[in-house]
């Protein structure tokens, strides 16, 4: 009898010691699964982050498909600027170098807008700005006005330039004044023109000095 109490107690220690074992199996198990879960949750997220990334990738490829056009149209448009600004140089060269006329630069329909007052300050045709402005001009000189171009610049299809001229007027006096142009281009000819000087310089030469026949 003492005997198989003693087997009841052992027995009854065994399972007690065996508790602890169990439960931690049971942890470390639950332990395992719970990786497990993060793992997978882990390469879930990773693919996601890839998906996401392949469906930002088309509007990667258009942002660079529409850039590329954009770069070159502002390439076209540098290499027409100074292709205007080439032409309207070469015509002031002409006029300093008495070897051409810088009127041809306007084509046949071009208007040209004298601003500012005063008996010449409007807007002309190509023929009535020569006919009217001009050459009425060039009569109240002595020696034809010599231009000193500052600097020609451009933008897009309008060309800047400004300039000095200087002459002799036909009463021995000088005449100078300082002008500021503004030609809109087409096919490598001024379609229109702003002319800004000192306007109260020019009526000065209109107004003191006949011209003369």
């Amino acid at each position: 009898m003492r005997y198989l109490g003693q087997i009841f107690i052992g027995t009854g220690l065994i399972g007690l010691l065996a508790i602890p074992a169990m439960t931690q199996a049971r942890t470390e198990e639950a332990g395992f699964q719970s990786n497990v879960a993060a793992l997978e949750l882990s390469h879930d997220s990773t693919a996601l982050n890839k998906q996401s990334a392949l469906n930002h990738f088309p509007a990667i490829v258009d942002l660079a498909q529409a850039t590329q056009p954009n770069q070159a149209d502002a390439q076209e448009t540098q290499v027409i600027e100074q292709r205007n600004k080439e032409i309207v140089r070469q015509y002031f060269d002409g006029w300093r170098n008495g070897t051409g006329n810088f009127f041809d630069l306007l084509a046949p329909e071009a208007t040209w807008t004298i601003t500012g007052t005063g008996a010449t300050a409007g807007t002309y045709r190509k023929q009535a700005l020569i006919d009217q402005v001009v050459n009425p001009t060039s009569a109240r000189l002595s020696a034809p006005i010599v231009p000193t171009v500052r600097g020609i610049w451009a933008d897009g299809d309008m060309v800047i330039a400004l300039w000095d001229g200087e002459a002799t007027a036909g009463d021995g006096r000088p005449y100078r004044n300082t002008y500021t142009w503004y030609f809109k281009m087409q096919d490598g000819k001024a379609i229109e023109a702003i002319a800004f000087l000192d306007m109260q310089e020019f009526n000065d030469l209109w107004t003191r000095v006949s011209p003369r026949n």
